[in-house]
């Protein structure tokens, strides 16, 4: 039941921290396009701040998916636990 939780809560998180990186960074790049459209000559500078905030709101899901994976094998000890049920 323990294990059944644990991946449960463990494909939750994955596939949210997914679905939320998608959409932040969909966001992120029609905004930098919009603000393209607007201003030409500063595309430079826009895709330099677009790659930051890309790069940050990356980091966000490693985080997550690092978090996801300490649940899973720490916390609640799948291997260990899999390892009993034989």
């Amino acid at each position: 039941m323990v294990i059944g939780f644990t991946l449960l809560a463990f494909g939750i998180i994955i596939s949210g921290v997914a679905f939320g990186s998608a959409v932040g960074d969909g966001i992120v790049a029609s905004k930098a396009v919009e603000a393209i459209s607007r201003q030409p000559e500063a595309r430079p500078n826009i895709f330099l701040f677009m790659f930051l905030g890309v790069g940050v709101l990356e980091a966000f899901p490693i985080i997550a998916l690092g978090l996801a994976f300490y649940i899973l094998l720490v916390v609640v000890n799948v291997p260990g636990l899999l390892k009993a049920l034989h």
